[in-house]
Formats: C-alpha cells, sequence, structure tokens
C-alpha cells in the first residue's frame, strides 16, 4: 500500500518493519518524531529518557539480550551521547542497533549547525543518509541488516528537511526475527584497556569490509546525465535541490552511505566527467575525501558551508561553471519565533528584567526570553549549562555578582543535564540562585513527558520525580515555589534568594498555556477610555497585546486571561473580562 509519510514517520515504519523492539530517545527537534510514532505501534516498547547518553545506553542493553533497539536525537544530543557512542563502537552489539540522528543546517531550532557525518569517521562507525521518505523507511530497514551483519550500531542520519517534508513510501509487512541469545563474552564487551586494545583492529577491519560492500551496495547509484561535461557527488536534502535545479541534464552520483565512502565508485564516476562538483550541506566532508583521492573537484568554493542549501543557490553556483539550472521564484517572508500568549516564563522574565540582573540561560523554549523587549537572558550555550555556569561566574566573581546573577533552566532540562549542576552547586557551595521554569512539560519540541511530569511516553502515569524533595536531598535547603503570573510575589522571591548567604532555588511553577488540560479564564478587555498610552503593557512582549490609534488593544483570539499585563498598568485600562 501506497502513503505519504513525514520522514520521521518512514524511520518509524522502518523500524516496525524491520523487527525493532525496543526504543529510547530524547526529543530533541527535528527527530522528535521517530519516536512518537514508533511508540503507536504496540509491538514497540518506546520510551523518552532523561537525555541522549541514557537513551543510547538502553538501546545498547536492549541490543545485548539480543533485540533490536532503537535511540533518537538531534545532532547536539549525540554530543551528549558521544561517551557511548566511541565504545559501543569497539564492543559491537548482539541484536541490530541504529543510532538515529538528525542534523538541523539553517539552526531552524538549533543552537549551532554542526555536521554529524564527522561523528560516523570519529567513531569509525557506518552512516546511512536518506533523501526522502521512501528511502527513510527502506534504510531503516537495511540499517538493521548492516548492523547484525558486520556487528557494529548503525548511524541513520536525517536533517530538519527530510525528517519534516513528506513523500511517498510503499508499506510492508514487519519481519519478527528470533532474539539473538545473549552469550556472555568479557573479552568483547568488557572495554578495559587490554579488552579494548584487541578490539581496535576489529574495528579498523570492519570498516574496511563495510567499505568493500558499499562499493556495489544499490544505496549509492549513478543517475546518467546528457551533457558529461560536468559530474554532480551529493546525498540526503542536497541530491533533492540537485535534481530541482538540474534535472537529468548532468549524470550525479547519489550517495546513501555517506561513511564509509565507496572510493572505487568515487573514482570511477570522475572519469566520465569533465568536471567534478560535489554538493552537500555544512561541511565539505565528502569533497575532502574526493580531494584525499586524488580528484580535482568543485565543493565550498562555490557552496558555503554555512546555513542550508537550496535549488537557487545550486542553480546560481552552477551558472559561474557556465552549466545550466533552474531558478524557482520564491519570497517567503520571515515569521520569528515569540513567547505565546499567556506563556507563564513571561512574567518571571519581566521581573528579572526589572531587577536589571544578569541571567545564565538554557535550552528550551524560555531561550525566547533573551528576544526583544524582554531581553531577559545573556548566555544559552547547551542542555544544563546554565547551573553550572553560573557557579563557575560567582566563584569567579565572589560578592561581586551574587546577588545580581541567576540561572534559568526548564523542568525537562534540568532533568535532562542541569542536576548535575546543581550537585555542584551544592557540593563546593556556591552562593547562586537557580530558578527552574516549571512549565509540567517539555515545551519546545511539542509538549513531550519528562521524569516531572508524572506520564510515561504514551500517557500512562508513572513515577513522578518531586523537584523541591530532589533540590533538597542534593543539598539545597532554601527551595521556593512561586507562581509566575503573579509579579510581586516573583519579584519578593528573587530578591529574598539573591540576599541570601547560600545556595537557593526557586521553583516558577505553572504548567504551559497550550497544553490541553489547561482552562484559562478567557481574554480580558482593555478600556480605551482609561487607557494614556504609556505602552507599558507592551513590555512584556505578549502577541495579544498591540497598540492601535495610540491604545491598548487586546486580541480575543490570543489572549488566555493570564493578567500579566493588567498587573503593569497603573491606570486600570486592562484586566475586565472581555463581554459575551
Amino acid at each position: 500500500m501506497k502513503t505519504l509519510l513525514l520522514g520521521n514517520e518512514a524511520v518509524a515504519r522502518g523500524l516496525y518493519e524491520g523487527g525493532c523492539t525496543f526504543v529510547s530517545s530524547y526529543p530533541g527537534t527535528p527527530s522528535t518524531e521517530i519516536t512518537e510514532a514508533a511508540a503507536r505501534y504496540p509491538e514497540i516498547y518506546a520510551e523518552w529518557a532523561p537525555n541522549e547518553k541514557v537513551a543510547m545506553e538502553a538501546a545498547f542493553g536492549a541490543s545485548l539480550a539480543g533485540r533490536r533497539s532503537f535511540c533518537g536525537m538531534k545532532h547536539v544530543g549525540l554530543n551528549v551521547a558521544a561517551d557511548p557512542l566511541f565504545t559501543i563502537a569497539y564492543t559491537g552489539i548482539n541484536g541490530g542497533m541504529i543510532i538515529g540522528v538528525a542534523d538541523d543546517a539553517g539552526m531552524h531550532s538549533s543552537q549551532n549547525e554542526q555536521d554529524s557525518r564527522h561523528y560516523a569517521k570519529a567513531a569509525k562507525l557506518p552512516m546511512l543518509e536518506p533523501s526522502d521518505s521512501a528511502e527513510a523507511l527502506e534504510f531503516t530497514k537495511l540499517a538493521y541488516e548492516l548492523s547484525e551483519s558486520f556487528d557494529t550500531p548503525v548511524i541513520m542520519k536525517m536533517c530538519t528537511r527530510i525528517s519534516h517534508s513528506q513523500s511517498t513510501v510503499v508499506l510492508g509487512e514487519r519481519e519478527d526475527p528470533a532474539p539473538r541469545p545473549y552469550e556472555k563474552d568479557g573479552a568483547k564487551y568488557i572495554m578495559m584497556p587490554g579488552n579494548a586494545k584487541r578490539r581496535h583492529p576489529v574495528v579498523e577491519e570492519r570498516l574496511k569490509n563495510i567499505a568493500r560492500w558499499a562499493e556495489h551496495a544499490s544505496v549509492n547509484r549513478i543517475e546518467a546525465g546528457q551533457d558529461y561535461k560536468m559530474g554532480i557527488i551529493t546525498s540526503s536534502t542536497s541530491y533533492q535541490y540537485v535534481k530541482e535545479a538540474c534535472g537529468n541534464t548532468y549524470p550525479v552520483l547519489k550517495l546513501g552511505m555517506v561513511w564509509p565512502l565507496p572510493e572505487k565508485k568515487i573514482i570511477d564516476f570522475a572519469k566520465t566527467v569533465s568536471l567534478l562538483v560535489v554538493v552537500e550541506e555544512l561541511d565539505g566532508f565528502i569533497e575532502e575525501h574526493c580531494r584525499k583521492l586524488g580528484l580535482a573537484c568543485a565543493g565550498k568554493d562555490h557552496f558555503s558551508c554555512v546555513d542550508e542549501l537550496s535549488q537557487n543557490i545550486i542553480a546560481e553556483q552552477l551558472a559561474h561553471k557556465k552549466c545550466t539550472g533552474i531558478k524557482l521564484n520564491e519570497d517567503i517572508p520571515p515569521r520569528p519565533p515569540v513567547m505565546c500568549a499567556g506563556c507563564p516564563h513571561r512574567g518571571l522574565f519581566y521581573t528579572l528584567k526589572q531587577n536589571r540582573l544578569t541571567v545564565l540561560g538554557d535550552i528550551g523554549c524560555y531561550t525566547l526570553g533573551a528576544v526583544a523587549p524582554l531581553g531577559a537572558m545573556d548566555t544559552t550555550i547547551c542542555m544544563g549549562a546554565s547551573i553550572s555556569g553560573l557557579h563557575g561566574f560567582n566563584k569567579a566573581n565572589g560578592s561581586e555578582s551574587t546577588g545580581r546573577t541567576v540561572a534559568v533552566i526548564g523542568d525537562s532540562t534540568f532533568m535532562h543535564s542541569g542536576v548535575t549542576g546543581l550537585i555542584n552547586t551544592a557540593y563546593n557551595e556556591s552562593h547562586s540562585t537557580i530558578i527552574i521554569l516549571d512549565n509540567s512539560i517539555t515545551g519546545m519540541t511539542g509538549h513531550q513527558q519528562n521524569p516531572t511530569t508524572g506520564f510515561n511516553l504514551k500517557g500512562d502515569p508513572c513515577a513522578k520525580i518531586d523537584l523541591e524533595s530532589l533540590c533538597r536531598a542534593i543539598g539545597i535547603n532554601r527551595v521556593r515555589v512561586v507562581d509566575p503570573y503573579d509579579l510581586a510575589a516573583c519579584d519578593a522571591a528573587v530578591k529574598e534568594e539573591l540576599a541570601a548567604n547560600e545556595p537557593s532555588v526557586i521553583i516558577s511553577r505553572r504548567p504551559c498555556a497550550l497544553l490541553k488540560y489547561v482552562k484559562h479564564s478567557g481574554p480580558i478587555a482593555a478600556a480605551p477610555d482609561k487607557c494614556v498610552g504609556c505602552k507599558s503593557c507592551m513590555k512584556i512582549g505578549c502577541p495579544a497585546i498591540s497598540i492601535a490609534n495610540g491604545k491598548a488593544v487586546i486580541d480575543n483570539t490570543l489572549c488566555t486571561g493570564c493578567g500579566v499585563c493588567a498587573q503593569l498598568c497603573k491606570f486600570d485600562a486592562l484586566g475586565g473580562k472581555k463581554e459575551a
């Protein structure tokens, strides 16, 4: 049966058809939907792990038990999981194991543009890279075959455009392989130095064997062209841009396995064309390998390593080589992100801004507290860095900063990697104030459960971490909860905790305004006769408030009635209920 699937949904379907029984992931755009879709298959156990390292270790454990497993993450999540990644490459697997990673060229929802292909090369692991949903499904099933044939984890690399675009797939039946029996083998799985030294040559030989397989694999194919004055080597979404710009004008070597690369196939292809061009997003990974093979080629001298490529960029750059490409007329207006109307973080950030504090931030939708008009954040580095960074900042500056600096971190991010920073804060007696923004969900990636919500991936009740008790168990004596809709309470809490001569935690608690179970009081009314046009209400950056003819106006379709703006108005022009 044919159907349309997102690339991420197609990977999940591939997991199902490939006989996967265990999935553990941490949500991260653009990878999240793989695990959400996999959870809909009753044959697959699926879970959200506290972070990517735990997810990969759990997936390895399932593989060790003889079951086919998967763990998924975004590119920066692979950094978190790098520790087990490099060692699992040495141990190999039992049941097939796939590591899904989704890159984010263009940084649609990320803090950097790293290229995950380097991880495959560094860890000496095979990497498959589909260019549409059909390949995403088929490559996933193939990955299990490769994993078990070559005794290795296999990395499946997605990217934003492939993950979040739809194309046609043909659904198949589920394969249900018998579990591989676990056999105790310390020389293979106990990576103490003596054993690891003997495993390294095994890894090197395995990579050579996979490279020989890649030479004849159907995932690496040559597509004939009409004009051989130029040939293009490409992969993933870049392949789609090339086909859109060039059609069948020039021959194309389309790579589905981007590590290890098929060296003979590349050399033979290069011999058939006058000019070799490598089209790839971000780093010149394939181009560098071509040059290492002694091939002259064009690549990053025309196609930037910054941002996404497009049909138009490829057509423009090919024109410099006097080659033909079709441009697309496009004029898409930008849509910058903004915190939602009624967002519980808004009041807390307004308080921090009014107190003129230095704020070390973290990863989540609350990172939008950094943009105007709030502008209440100074740093965003990586998951959990706010608390660790605050500790170092305050230890370095002493009394100069302890009363003027805070860290903010979301509940899910705190469980991911913030808790260790708080342990460091307590253990090393840092007089720091940490604010946990508890909106009762993992908001940025689309409302996934986490260990503090009391529900698992499937929505079933489960163990719930009590943040207050956890903070006290770590050694934080001062722990208090505030409602971020109450500006006076927020201001008092921040001032008091910053004045304390010991570590403290403020939990700013109110559920995300977009959660289905949250009931809102309804939009408030603006009284134009009382409004003096001072624009104090605009200081919180709520999208439900605007100014028209010098007066505040409330958008009834957006306003949740949180009342934060009313607390800023000295003239009682806001806050009355909208008449039905």
